[in-house]
């Protein structure tokens, strides 16, 4: 099987990927390079080093002189390649298997403000149409479609039900973009200032219930006996 070229100006891999390529193509396993090397590759490209460290979570290995007491300290060794990345069907079959950490997993559910991000329900709160099941969220990854082509594997919050009713589709970014660019002048900046508080906009009432919803239960009793009142 041919390979992408690594310095293919044509390519829309991201940076991860390119490096992993360029690792194959130009150190070859059992090599050497410097970060130096790595920044001279991929100039202008910030974290570069981070890119390729993260090639470890899909089996490739890459030694520092703290795993090679023979290397250098600038020095890194392409002991053996991974996952090829750069097959999006083998990269998505890897990274699905891929368990967030503790950490990772509160930092998404902190950023998608502890709801689900298909049906908007929020932890242990009972479903609409259905009030003997509540919400169970989980940190899960997809598949994205990026709005320059790129795909990337990345993480998101969705409770159980909508997680089994998944349609295993990649979700896609550009075509968000295609349906902002479709509204008209007033519709679009309606929706900048919903992205830029980070929520819809909302009415009294929802404002009411989203404010409720968040206060300890014993409070919510509290409330519960001041509307009864």
């Amino acid at each position: 099987m041919t390979l992408p070229a690594w310095n293919d100006p044509k390519s829309k891999f991201g940076t991860m990927i390119k490096g992993a390529l360029w690792l194959v193509q130009e150190i070859g396993e059992g090599g050497t390079f410097t970060k130096e090397r790595l920044r001279d590759a991929f100039p202008g490209v910030s974290q570069v080093d981070r890119r390729i460290r993260e090639l470890r979570a899909y089996g490739w290995v890459i030694h520092t002189n703290t795993e090679d007491a023979t290397l250098m300290a600038e020095d890194q060794r392409f002991v053996k390649a991974g996952v090829p990345v750069w097959d999006p069907v083998s990269r998505r079959a890897a990274a699905s298997q891929k368990a967030a950490s503790a950490k990772e997993a509160q930092a998404v559910l902190a950023r998608d403000d502890y709801m689900c991000t298909v049906c908007g329900i929020g932890g242990a709160e009972p479903y609409i149409d259905d009030s003997n099941q509540t919400g169970v969220l989980s940190v899960t990854r997809r598949n994205t479609v990026l709005p320059d082509g790129r795909q990337e594997v990345l993480m998101v919050t969705e409770c159980k039900r909508c997680r089994a009713g998944a349609d295993g589709l990649s979700a896609r970014a550009d075509e968000v973009v295609a349906e902002i660019e479709n509204l008209d002048a007033a519709d679009r900046r309606r929706l900048a200032r919903w992205v830029e508080r980070g929520r819809r906009g909302s009415t009294p009432l929802e404002r009411a219930w989203n404010a409720y919803r968040r206060l300890p239960g014993d409070a919510r009793d509290d409330v519960r006996q001041a509307l009864g009142a």
